[in-house]
């Protein structure tokens, strides 16, 4: 008899059990299952998360176009030891900031959760009023506002 009623209370425990997890596994939905999703949008899903990020770039083409500029230009100033000097000073100065204008290329990463579940990113230079929980569209390997 004692064996019967602890089998009884065990089976009984691991139906509760099963029970509180279906509770819980539906009560932890993601928030895009409950989406209203437009009909009109097979490509569209939420944004969950926004990085911005730096390409690895060392910047030396930048600087060897911003040099080749710069020196044309100082090249174009004066005459003798001063065309000389400002040529000089634009190779420098040209390198230098094709240099730091390359490297200053940053972009985002924008994860998005896709209508069926499916994650999908999509890089950028621009964000264009998309922030986490935006809906957006996905064309072309780029995110934009749904309406």
């Amino acid at each position: 008899m004692k064996k019967n009623l602890c089998l009884l209370i065990a089976a009984a425990m691991i139906g509760f059990g099963s029970m509180a997890a279906a509770q819980s596994d539906k009560s932890a939905r993601p928030a895009y299952d409950n989406t209203n999703w437009p009909a009109d949008c097979a490509k569209c899903g939420i944004v969950t998360q926004i990085e911005k990020v730096s390409d690895a770039k060392s910047g030396t083409g930048g600087a060897i176009i911003g040099a080749v500029a710069g020196g044309l230009l100082g090249n174009q100033v004066g005459g003798g030891k001063g065309k000389t000097a400002a040529t000089v000073a634009g190779v420098a100065g040209g390198a230098y900031a094709g240099k730091k204008i390359a490297e200053g290329n940053k972009e985002y990463k924008i994860t998005i959760r896709m209508r069926d579940g499916e994650i999908q990113h999509a890089r950028q230079e621009t964000l264009n009023s998309i922030k986490v929980g935006s809906m957006v569209r996905l064309k072309d390997g780029k995110a934009k506002l749904y309406k």
